[in-house]
């Protein structure tokens, strides 16, 4: 249906009478340089408003003096890319260092002020308007859409017609050969991922592709709490702050929908009693997915039994909510220092501290943008097969087995997940067929949103925009599938050019998905009301006991502490913990490249 409408509109884009005659829309070859906002005047006129770019003239493309000065002197993205990855030994000083804090506040606030705020185009309006800053329901978006009326559906640059979706995964994103992430990436990392998106990439099929459900536009813990009140109440136990669980083997689990109604997606020949009930009602389809569910449950219900044990006179909303402040700090904690640091590969040690924000302008608010749904869909990390305790398993396996993770346990899955290596997401085609439709889908919506280029928005991130598909891919083949699909390099999508732009030595994706998607991330994290002023102290978190969980917890200790969660105990045992990471232990690393050294 998607494929069908996209195929619709592009035909009544090419037929309509503005797309075939008349003068072409001027900001349709998008003249208006440094983030200069382009106007239509009259039929064929236009104006750039160059208003706080630092750039001034007919399309802001010449520089005020502070402006040259500045960048004259700015480094590029690859060189400081190279600096962080690099000389270990010397940020080893650092990270002991005041200085540390210094170019952490740096990072913050020049990504942040990457992302407008408040927000500006959304998936309706091209232009500022009050319905893009009030409705909710919207993903915002940081370029406006490509007008209607221009002549291509990227403006003025390459083909009348795009390529087929299919076509265009199939010969660019379809792996041939799975190719495992270079910095030895495991699952643990990929399943972390895509349960921690699904609290904010929530698209809502009745409104539509540019509609979100996720009204938290945020690190909320809806996929743990649900995203509405009701599914929250069905979820809770109402006693003692804690949620619904049931015991398994003598252990914590989820409990299924027959205790906890909430709607929940499984196949038909699943009885409800197998169904186990969570915030998102799509987590049943991967184990990985149920696994990070039931860790996060397990917390839950071991934070309120602390609270209680400090506050006796708490009632169970209290208890409740206290509990979910402390899960979304060590949430965001456990992404920056664990997950982020992992993923860009930097010497320089991250570190989750609002603190280092009060002295600066910064806005504690947060939207979720169509780009930042867009490229986050990182379906490459996905291997050809799952091992689990010496059996393997095909996709035809592994979805919906919803009695994996009860009968092998959560520390079997940690400690498989842990040791399995992830595929590399960008540089190679290297989406399995299983997950090819994903992708397909994800070029329909951006074409259906009117996305504008892969080289625009690299523009609006600072980035040179490449010159040919040679420099952006850095491999002739698939250089050539690229002039062929789309002609000139100003036509490529959005997407796809973040999946097939070539990426530097030993890291996971191109430049590309770094800089334009770390401003959105950092921005989100940081955004949330905990990290305000007027949150961030103890009794926000019940006191110096849940403040210093939220500051103290690790991914690591988050599993050890809950791989034996009893309902009875309240606390986990982290005696025998097995290997925990997001990467696989570097004992396997160098198994397989002997070579592999620190520079």
């Amino acid at each position: 249906m998607c494929r069908l409408w996209g195929a619709l509109l592009l035909l009544g884009m090419l037929l309509s009478p503005s797309a075939t005659s008349g003068p072409v829309n001027p900001c349709c070859s998008f003249p208006c340089q440094h983030k200069g906002v382009c106007v239509r005047t009259g039929a064929s006129g236009y104006e750039c408003d160059c208003t706080r770019t630092g750039y001034y003239g007919t399309d802001c493309a010449v520089p005020e003096f502070w402006t040259r000065i500045h960048d004259a002197v700015r480094p590029s993205p690859a060189f400081y890319h190279f600096i962080l990855t690099h000389f270990r030994w010397f940020w080893d000083v650092i990270n002991n260092t005041f200085i540390r804090d210094t170019l952490m506040r740096l990072v913050l606030t020049m990504r942040a002020n990457l992302i407008p705020s408040p927000p500006t185009y959304n998936s309706k309006y091209g232009y500022l308007s009050w319905e893009s800053y009030a409705n909710l329901s919207y993903f915002t978006r940081v370029l406006p859409p490509v007008p209607t009326d221009c002549p291509t559906p990227m403006g003025t640059k390459g083909p009348s017609q795009l390529p087929d979706p299919k076509l265009v995964a199939e010969r660019l994103l379809l792996r041939r050969t799975f190719r495992p992430a270079p910095q030895g990436t495991n699952l643990m990392f990929a399943f972390f991922a895509q349960h921690f998106t699904h609290q904010i990439f929530k698209t809502s099929g009745k409104m539509g592709h540019g509609f979100t459900r996720a009204l938290g536009h945020g690190v909320d813990l809806g996929h743990i709490y649900g995203d509405n009140l009701e599914r929250q109440h069905q979820l809770r136990l109402f006693r003692d702050g804690m949620l619904k669980y049931q015991i398994v083997n003598g252990e914590m689990y989820p409990p299924s929908v027959v205790d906890a109604p909430v709607h929940m997606i499984y196949p038909a020949h699943v009885p409800p009693e197998a169904r186990l009930a969570v915030g998102q009602e799509v987590f049943g389809l991967l184990p990985g997915l149920m696994m990070f569910a039931t860790l996060w449950l397990r917390e839950h219900n071991r934070v309120c039994a602390l609270l209680k044990e400090e506050h006796p006179t708490w009632d169970d909303e209290q208890l409740f909510q206290t509990a979910r402040l402390i899960l979304i700090g060590e949430t965001i904690k456990i992404v920056i220092e664990d997950y982020v640091q992992h993923l860009s590969g930097y010497y320089l040690q991250l570190k989750f501290d609002p603190e280092l924000l009060f002295g600066a302008q910064f806005q504690y608010h947060n939207r979720i943008a169509v780009e930042f749904n867009q490229l986050y869909h990182w379906h490459p990390l996905m291997p050809d097969t799952f091992r689990i305790r010496g059996e393997e398993y095909s996709y035809e396996q592994f979805i919906y087995n919803t009695s994996m993770l009860t009968d092998y346990g959560v520390e079997a899955l940690v400690e498989a997940f842990s040791n399995q290596r992830a595929g590399q997401i960008g540089g190679v085609p290297n989406i399995h067929r299983n997950l090819l439709k994903v992708a397909i889908g994800v070029i329909e919506e951006s074409r259906l949103l009117r996305l504008q280029s892969f080289n625009e928005y690299r523009k609006r991130f600072n980035l040179k925009p490449y010159t040919s598909f040679q420099e952006l891919t850095g491999d002739e083949e698939t250089a050539l599938a690229l002039e062929e699909l789309y002609g000139d390099i100003d036509a490529v999508e959005f997407y796809p050019g973040m999946l097939v732009e070539k990426a530097p030595p030993r890291a996971i994706f191109g430049e590309s998905m770094v800089e334009i998607g770390a401003p959105f991330s950092l921005k989100g994290l940081l955004g949330n009301p905990i990290c305000s002023p007027e949150y961030w102290k103890p009794s926000t978190f019940g006191g110096e006991t849940g403040f210093q969980l939220v500051k103290t917890t690790t991914l690591r200790s988050l599993v050890c502490r809950n791989l034996k969660a009893t309902a009875k105990e309240g606390t986990a045992e982290e005696e025998e913990c097995p290997y925990v990471a997001f990467w696989v232990p570097d004992t396997a690393l160098e198994a397989e490249s002997p070579e592999r050294k620190e520079l």
